[in-house]
């Protein structure tokens, strides 16, 4: 049975924040979960991408055992009833049905701000994830290199990538829009991983606000506020500083909620403050809203503001599918290829076993002037015998029509017991 190219895919189009907060996986639990695959599985290409708006596996299997992998992130999140999160799952069987999507999401054709430069880097890093445990083979490799020359084709080739439409350049619309009747907003930044990074590097489009940032990790948020002449404060500082903030971003990584109802109850808000919440799981509890004065915004209620980004965007996004669909017509020629790839280099390895055991047999007497001038015509006449075959071969495979001749060639040079390791003799 022939190894198919499978994904498995929970994302903000088929289920809600607080559905995917409970299924998200931070690195730990990625590379954990890779090693069980490994173990229980022997899977050798998987790729485990987990976002604020998806959790995806792409595997390589035989089987379809997308249900024991949702069953064993169950069993790495601690959640006893996962079959009740199995409707939120899309299940794709279908090889190109699997490649297509995974190349739609890395483009940024699938993020919920449209074009999304974040998603390029976390694909990324979920690759490099892989490739560290041995879980990358040949076709991840080819496929994921095809992925990222993709990328760099739309970014030259479209305007797709024109402007900043991420889910944090959106977040800094947000705010802007709702203090734009406040003098010199001050905004407090909890949090500088990637997105709330962004977010800070974003605030230079508000230069009227006044902006703190704060982070567990103290060195980071001051080597990010002295790069852009924002203030820092120490984390254990945070909730004095809400109590005095216009604006409230948070984007840190915690089980449960960091900003709860009572903490902003005790605050004294005389007009309004504003809580944006980029986190997931959410960092904020939503009951917040309770509280008089209180406006929260998450991931799911931010959509993109940069209107003039976005229309480009949107309207690039045929040239961006004829892309990827010469990508993956590339990609599929290279996958058909590597069916005969195994018999083309046991036929190159039978030939030169005959070329090296006749150059020993006939040249014992023969000076080393001799040898290097039989040696060069024998590999020329190698080559040439060999191009009629490879060609062909290549040929019937992009007949898909291959495993016939690959019958007649193994037969005919007995190629079973030929290897098929690259020799470059």
């Amino acid at each position: 049975m022939q190894n198919k190219f499978r994904a498995i895919s929970l994302s903000y189009k088929n289920a809600p924040v607080e559905i995917r907060e409970v299924i998200a996986l931070d690195e730990g639990s990625i590379h954990s979960l890779l090693v069980k695959l490994k173990d229980f599985f022997s899977i050798t290409d998987t790729l485990i991408l987990s976002t604020c708006n998806r959790t995806e596996v792409y595997y390589t299997h035989e089987l379809d055992i997308s249900a024991e992998i949702i069953k064993l992130i169950g069993l790495e999140k601690g959640i006893t009833n996962v079959v009740d999160y199995l409707e939120y799952f899309d299940l794709m069987n279908d090889d190109r049905e699997g490649i297509e999507h995974l190349f739609k999401v890395s483009v940024g054709l699938e993020a919920q701000v449209v074009g999304d430069m974040q998603i390029a880097n976390q694909v990324k890093r979920a690759y490099q994830a892989s490739a560290d445990l041995d879980m990358a083979g040949p076709f991840l490799h080819r496929l994921m290199h095809t992925i990222f020359f993709t990328n760099k084709r739309v970014v030259q080739e479209t305007a797709f990538r024109d402007g900043a439409a991420s889910v944090s350049y959106a977040a800094v619309e947000l705010i802007e829009e709702l203090t734009f009747n406040t003098y010199q907003p001050r905004v407090l930044l909890i949090g500088v991983g990637e997105i709330g990074e962004d977010v800070a590097k974003n605030m230079v489009h508000i230069p009227d606000a006044k902006v703190t940032i704060t982070n567990r990790t103290f060195e980071r948020a001051k080597a990010l506020a002295d790069e852009l002449g924002f203030e820092v404060i120490p984390f254990e500082d945070c909730f004095e500083a809400m109590k005095n903030s216009d604006v409230v971003v948070s984007s840190i990584m915690k089980s449960e909620p960091f900003i709860t109802k009572s903490l902003v109850k005790s605050m004294d808000i005389p007009s309004y403050k504003l809580f944006v919440d980029l986190s997931v799981p959410r960092s904020i509890e939503t009951t917040i809203e309770d509280v008089p004065g209180v406006l929260l915004y998450n991931v799911d209620n931010i959509r993109s503001k940069a209107t003039e980004t976005l229309e480009r965007r949107l309207a690039s996004i045929p040239q961006v599918e004829n892309i990827i669909s010469e990508s993956i017509d590339d990609f599929y020629n290279w996958k058909k290829e590597m069916l005969v790839s195994p018999t083309i280099n046991k036929l190159k390895n039978a030939l030169e076993q005959i070329r090296q055991e006749e150059m020993s047999r006939f040249l014992k007497n023969a000076d080393e002037s001799q040898v290097a001038i039989i040696d060069r015509i024998t590999k020329s006449m190698m080559q040439k015998i060999l191009k009629v075959p490879v060609v062909q071969l290549r040929a019937a495979c992009q007949r898909d029509d291959a495993d016939k001749l690959i019958d007649i060639i193994s037969d005919l040079f007995d190629l079973e017991k030929v290897s098929d390791k690259k020799n470059d003799a």
